[in-house]
């Protein structure tokens, strides 16, 4: 989810905190927790500083893994009391630990989902079913806040929204189902499914679809249950090996192949070598795919320049392309 909605979420457990005679004792302690708690395992998000390739790579990754999650709660938890040694020290952490827990437990909902089985499993749980930003969500848990600050009771009313959101994800699941249906119907018969994926948009009755089959990519829209597929791209074959031995550990296509679950590729040769480019198909809006990587190779096949992540447009592409080659000219300079 977006932060916006996870600090909403977080104010909704302190509404479901004033329940609670030791934390209506200290209330101000334990807002800070909820609140904090409901942020702290997007902390990574500071990765984006560093580069798009560490960022994808490690987002939502062991800062909501199983470890973590139950590491968040402990230190705020510790931190807290340092600054007030008569709180409940148990009842801080339980509410802060619910808190981190919904967190890392409604990131799974999304198509970005998280690594949060590690370190049992690395593999990306992303149910799919709930937009990064959706607005039915937030706007309930704001009408709760509303609710609260006209003088509402604010454990009841949370408690009617938290029963709310479960029927609606329920819903949500249902939807996605009965929509994976219909598309699979829409593949020829003689064709092997291989990946489906029906992702959310912000938007209730719309999602974005693809299918992936031994012989074609499937890429479109769902409006309500009705499917439309409106890319159909034939299935290549990677690159040959010797380009692919000097392409495979560059860090922007390690990242990309890590995070993404369904991408076709395009090799072409340039004036100054060649051009490897993996489109991430379940990004698509306006005829545009979002999410990308891109390499730049000499003639020996040498990665010269590479770039990942979102960019709306190819001439955003090729910008931050160059911002790419002139970043690495100047840490190259710096070395020397």
């Amino acid at each position: 989810m977006d932060t916006a909605t996870h600090f909403a979420m977080g104010a909704a457990l302190a509404g479901l905190a004033t329940i609670d005679p030791a934390a209506a004792a200290h209330y101000p302690v334990f807002v800070t927790a909820v609140v904090a708690g409901s942020q702290i395992p997007d902390i990574d998000t500071v990765l984006k500083l560093r580069n798009n390739a560490v960022y994808i790579t490690h987002h939502r990754g062991i800062t909501h893994s199983i470890p973590f999650t139950f590491m968040w709660p402990v230190l705020i938890t510790a931190i807290l009391y340092c600054f007030n040694h008569n709180i409940n020290v148990m009842h801080l952490w339980a509410w802060t630990q619910f808190a981190v827990f919904l967190h890392v437990f409604v990131d799974i909902f999304n198509s970005y989902g998280t690594q949060a089985l590690r370190p049992i499993s690395k593999e990306w749980i992303q149910i799919g079913i709930i937009n990064t930003f959706d607005p039915i969500i937030f706007s309930l848990l704001l009408a709760g806040c509303v609710i609260w600050a006209w003088g509402g009771p604010p454990f009841y009313t949370f408690v009617i929204i938290f029963l709310i959101l479960v029927i609606y994800y329920i819903i949500r699941r249902n939807l996605q189902q009965m929509i994976k249906k219909r598309a699979m119907k829409l593949i020829a018969t003689h064709e092997t499914v291989q990946k489906v994926f029906v992702a959310p948009t912000a938007q209730f009755y719309e999602w974005r679809v693809g299918i992936q089959t031994d012989k074609f990519d499937y890429i479109g829209r769902s409006y309500g249950t009705t499917v439309n597929f409106s890319d159909k791209f034939k299935r290549e074959p990677y690159p040959s090996d010797e380009v692919m031995i000097h392409a495979k550990d560059d860090p922007n296509l390690v990242a990309f192949r890590s995070f993404s679950s369904i991408y076709r590729w395009t090799f072409i040769e340039q004036p100054f070598g060649y051009e490897l480019r993996l489109i991430d198909l379940r990004y698509l809006k306006n005829g545009h795919y979002s999410f990308v990587a891109i390499l730049n190779l000499d003639h020996e096949y040498n990665v010269t320049h590479s770039y990942t992540g979102w960019v709306f447009s190819e001439k955003k592409l090729q910008d931050k392309l160059k911002q790419s080659v002139i970043k690495s000219n100047i840490q190259l300079n710096a070395r020397h």
